[in-house]
């Protein structure tokens, strides 16, 4: 009797194509997804950083040298501060590098004393918290072997300062030995070294110091995006019962066009989506600070083609389906996949290059992209005229295509 039991179970699964499709499928992508993100990564991805030179010395003009050779780094120098700033606001880059004015004539601390001179300042983005944190260390190291001349000078002072003083004929030839060490080159100097904090580094936030609680600011996007995906999908599936009940034959038969039928079940989508989002946007601004009021317009301007799209795209993926059934595996396994690349479970900049420029295909990335550049990054209106342009001709695609599928259900 347990066997009869167990071949029924297994008869009903394979002619549910839906159920094995989310038995089988939905795990299988999921964890090709998330392996292709994270296999084979044996060290830290390079970060970008903007470079710039407030010293304009020789030293100034070597550590940019070596910074450029880093292959931690995909490093470019930058004209001045005002300019890495807005990189790292417009979220081109995640951290810039200031090399302070006076930097030629720093002389690094031993002994546990605490570092002196101008401090090296990066400028961040604290959505990226990784990338503040390789800048730091590939900076410090990177003065420790691309200036020996630095680690030995300062080295020569601080013994000269704790051993009673050097002779004029060992301080004569210790200056001799640090020129010669000037003119070689960096390659030949340069060799892996730990140690501690041997220079001043100041760490500026510019993107999210002023918010109250950056992490939501960061993340509403990313879920309320996937939400509207689920919701549109299943609102969709209206048109499939609709049709298997018959519901729709008796439509038709009315002066209702199939074309306006759909255009109908689209503002209803739209309408309800742009309601869900207010909702979970006023519920962030009221419970956890998401600063709403201040980007009311750019928020309104999102959330109308985000919802826009993703109402489209679920009438798309209704005219795909044959049954309800079918609609709610499909639209499982598209909907977690486009999340997973586009953006709402893990943060697209953390991806490897390819999957980040993949992902510049599927929209909800564009209606992320936009929504962090209104709530996260606060730029200007024009920020998310593209977002908006790609997001209108996908939901004009969608449902052209939901069209043409559909016409199988018009009465001849």
């Amino acid at each position: 009797m347990i066997l009869s039991v167990m071949r029924a179970g297994w008869t009903n699964l394979r002619r549910d194509r839906a159920a094995l499709m989310l038995s089988f499928v939905v795990p299988i992508v999921f964890f090709s997804i998330f392996a292709g993100m994270f296999a084979g990564r044996r060290s830290t991805p390079r970060v970008e950083v903007a470079i710039v030179d407030e010293d304009h010395s020789a030293s100034s003009k070597k550590l940019i040298d070596a910074l450029l050779a880093e292959p931690s780094l995909r490093a470019q120098v930058s004209p001045d501060t005002p300019t890495a700033t807005a990189l790292v606001k417009k979220g081109d880059l995640p951290v810039a590098i200031i090399i302070p004015k006076g930097f030629g004539t720093t002389r690094i601390t031993f002994g546990g004393e605490k570092p002196n001179g101008p401090a090296f300042r990066l400028l961040t983005d604290s959505a990226d918290p990784i990338a503040e944190q390789v800048a730091n260390g590939i900076l410090q190291k990177t003065i420790m072997t691309s200036l020996p001349e630095l680690m030995i000078g300062s080295g020569v002072e601080a013994f000269d300062k704790w051993s009673g003083g050097l002779s004029p004929q060992q301080r004569a030839t210790i200056e001799k030995n640090i020129a010669w060490i000037q003119n070689q080159p960096a390659a030949t100097t340069q060799k892996a070294t730990n140690g501690g904090a041997l220079i001043n580094i100041e760490s500026s936030d510019v993107v999210g110091k002023t918010k109250r609680n950056p992490v939501v600011a960061l993340y509403a996007a990313g879920i309320g995006v996937m939400f509207l995906l689920f919701t549109a999908s299943n609102g969709g599936g209206a048109l499939l019962e609709e049709q298997e009940s018959g519901t729709l034959d008796r439509i038709l038969t009315t002066r209702l066009t199939l074309t306006t039928l759909m255009l109908g079940k689209l503002v209803y989508l739209w309408t309800l989506g742009a309601l869900q989002l207010i909702v979970m946007f006023v519920w962030g601004a009221v419970v956890f600070h998401l600063e709403l009021g201040t980007h009311i317009v750019g928020f309104a301007i999102m959330a109308a083609a985000t919802t826009l799209a993703t109402s489209a795209f679920g009438l798309f993926l209704a005219s795909l389906s044959r049954t309800r059934s079918q609609l709610g595996a499909i639209s499982t396994l598209v909907v977690l996949t486009i999340s997973a690349l586009g953006g709402s479970m893990f943060p697209r900049f953390l991806m490897p290059q390819a999957i980040q420029k993949m992902g510049l295909v599927l929209f909800n990335s564009w209606a992320i992209d936009g929504f962090t550049n209104v709530f996260w990054r606060e730029l200007p209106l024009t920020a998310i005229i593209a977002p908006v342009a790609v997001l209108i001709g996908y939901a004009i695609v969608f449902f052209f295509i939901a069209r043409q599928l559909t016409r199988r259900w018009e009465i001849a």
